[in-house]
């Protein structure tokens, strides 16, 4: 069997839905994208380990979110293959779900919900075993115990962030997605964000995230990719790179400064 998530001692098997003998949890090959006639992503090959931790950063408009949703099953590729887990995104989206997590700007969070109800909302959703206890576990995670009961539209920024991973770790899933999760949070939830960030990916959880954080691609990181103008530029080794040349490839690389 195949262990690819280990969550505060729980761990998660994916064998079950993992066919084929490929090492990688994320594969894209040849994936394009447009809107509208326009290629937002042209000929994107990306794979992803079990376990690894890959940030993509890039210009505004490089592609990122696209990237992000079309791997999530949110949005269909023009041409090219994209497998998670080992199954096939065209044909096993559903399972595909159960086996992924998103954080991303927008919370998909119900405003008049409290966290409770919210987390048990999605706890159904993906079947989640004994749902109370495990709301226990992600709400003590994100440090919101105290919020439980409280009405989401009540919380700031950083809290409904928090309140996001908690509903993004709940079904334990194995491939983790964040999508430039730190945007609009300020300085001392950017802080708790970076230290979540450290726990959620200590494990053996595979992690794409996109960001403008460069820092964030140098301590995190196992890889860190460069995407520009719908392609990757740049695919190099990332934890402990310096700061200082990551920003002047980026620079050098898509002509925007850092």
């Amino acid at each position: 069997m195949s262990i690819a998530a280990d969550w505060m001692g729980k761990r998660a098997i994916v064998s079950d839905d993992y066919r084929g003998d490929t090492p990688y949890m994320i594969e894209a090959e040849g994936l394009v994208k447009s809107f509208g006639g326009r290629k937002v992503l042209r000929g994107i090959d990306l794979r992803v380990k079990e376990g690894e931790c890959v940030a993509v950063i890039g210009p505004n408009g490089a592609g990122k979110t696209t990237l992000i949703k079309v791997l999530t099953t949110l949005s269909r590729p023009l041409a090219g293959n994209v497998r998670l887990v080992g199954m096939d995104i065209r044909k096993e989206a559903v399972a595909i779900r159960r086996k992924s997590g998103i954080v991303s700007h927008h919370t998909f969070l119900y405003d008049h919900l409290t966290a409770h109800e919210n987390l048990k909302f999605y706890g159904k959703m993906y079947d989640v075993p004994d749902l109370d206890k495990r709301i226990t576990e992600v709400i003590d995670a994100v440090g919101l115990r105290a919020r439980l009961h409280d009405r989401v539209g009540t919380f700031s920024r950083g809290m409904q962030q928090r309140l996001s991973i908690a509903r993004a770790i709940l079904h334990d899933p194995p491939i983790m997605f964040l999508d430039e999760p730190e945007t609009g949070l300020d300085q001392e939830a950017l802080a708790m964000l970076s230290g979540l960030l450290k726990t959620l990916i200590a494990g053996k959880r595979t992690v794409l995230m996109t960001t403008h954080r460069f820092e964030w691609g140098s301590e995190l990181a196992d890889r860190i990719v460069i995407l520009h103008s719908g392609k990757i530029v740049f695919d190099e080794p990332g934890r402990g790179m310096e700061l200082s040349t990551l920003r002047e490839s980026y620079r050098r690389l898509t002509g925007a400064g850092s």
